[in-house]
């Protein structure tokens, strides 16, 4: 029997749609995999998560909840019992038709806004407003979040590293403006503690278009409480306004919940190993347990942390967000030049891996990685820099 086994459940343009999808370890008495695992697709019913796919994948030991609905995002997950994302006081995950993402004057996109990752992109990201060039008004975080996928795959690996991979395809175009396509693949070992998302945006016009990508990475508790700490190996970094400079001294440390907090937003520049890789922890306060993102500096140059510590039920979380440019309105990315320009045709690739932590030696080791890594002294400005930082209007 061949050594990957690979399931179509969606292909638009063959007009194939799988309503329900399971698979199991239970399935194949012929391999002694490591660990039980299962890959499993149904849609949701009731409320605004009315007709929302959800597929989730189990390796044993971690669970993610991957939503084709809404751009690929991963919803939430879980390792050994420990939730992975946040309680946002959006109900979710939200179908996509309850999202005007021109409401509240290009606010919409929050109305869905629940997800453990989700991407912000693809055409642009940052605050809304008119972009005069190409002349056209640009919503909060761009619109692939809110996409559908047109195209979803499964494989699973019968020999080791028994990897268990999910694939879709989802298209952000417009007629006269961009035609932009997202594949993207998760994946994770039988028994594996991590995950890593590989993406490729497609530029399938004969024109060139712009491109701006960023990983919303949301962490709640039991990462996140008081006493909790930010640690990546900063060369240089900044906040992002006024009220972000309020909170400079402390930029890496959290509060518990804190009804009528105003979240602080931070942008820095990391250094690198000698393959060009840099990373980012999340740990609580007693560093037994964290959250690790790696990921190619040269892919995703820029790192933002944000911080929103407010009441659990107002959102108590914090976002760490790899990404291609800063979350300035495009126009000021543009003028900077961190705005990408994708030929006819052209592609561009990211990869991001997460890791969960379940041992204070973990985080330990993590945490002596990053100060191999970090210059001394860091430059950490007191006040927005002004070519990273759009000044206020």
């Amino acid at each position: 029997m061949a050594k990957t086994q690979r399931w179509l459940l969606t292909d638009v343009s063959a007009d194939l749609w799988t309503e329900r999808f399971h698979v199991s370890s239970g399935d194949r008495a012929d391999v002694a995999f490591p660990h039980s695992w299962f890959i499993s697709k149904r849609t949701l019913r009731g409320g605004k998560r009315d007709g929302v796919e959800l597929l989730e994948v189990h390796n044993g030991v971690l669970t993610l909840s991957v939503l084709p609905t809404r751009g690929m995002g991963l919803w939430r997950g879980e390792y050994r019992g420990w939730r992975l994302g946040w309680q946002a006081p959006v109900r979710g995950p939200v179908h996509p038709q309850w999202v005007q993402l021109l409401d509240r004057g290009g606010l919409g996109w929050l109305d869905g806004f629940d997800e453990w990752i989700c991407r912000c992109g693809l055409h642009s990201n940052g605050p809304p407003g008119h972009d005069p060039q190409p002349n056209e008004f640009l919503p909060l975080h761009g619109r692939i979040a809110n996409q559908p996928a047109h195209y979803l795959a499964v494989e699973v690996q019968s020999e080791p590293p028994f990897l268990l991979s999910v694939t879709g395809r989802v298209q952000e175009s417009t007629l006269f403006f961009s035609h932009l396509e997202l594949r993207s693949t998760f994946r994770t070992p039988l028994g594996a503690n991590w995950f890593e998302i590989e993406d490729e945006i497609i530029n399938l016009s004969t024109k060139s278009a712009e491109l701006e990508l960023l990983y919303h990475c949301n962490f709640g508790p039991p990462f996140l409480e008081n006493g909790s700490r930010v640690v990546a190996p900063i060369r240089e970094l900044a906040p992002r306004n006024a009220r972000a400079a309020e909170g400079i001294d402390n930029w890496d440390k959290y509060l518990g919940p804190t009804p009528g907090f105003v979240e602080q937003v931070y942008f820095a520049d990391l250094a690198t190993n000698a393959v060009g890789m840099t990373l980012a922890l999340l740990h609580n306060a007693a560093q037994d347990k964290g959250v690790v993102l790696r990921w190619l500096k040269a892919q995703l140059p820029h790192f933002i942390v944000w911080k929103n510590t407010a009441a659990v039920e107002d959102g108590y979380v914090t976002g760490l967000e790899p990404a291609t440019n800063l979350p300035n309105f495009k126009a000021f990315e543009r003028e900077q030049g961190r705005v990408i320009s994708l030929p006819p045709h052209g592609q561009y690739r990211a990869v991001l891996r997460i890791e969960v932590l379940d041992r204070r030696e973990s985080v330990q080791a993590v945490l002596g990685e990053i100060a191999q890594l970090t210059p001394t002294p860091a430059v950490v400005h007191r006040q927005p820099h002004p070519t990273w930082c759009q000044p206020a209007s």
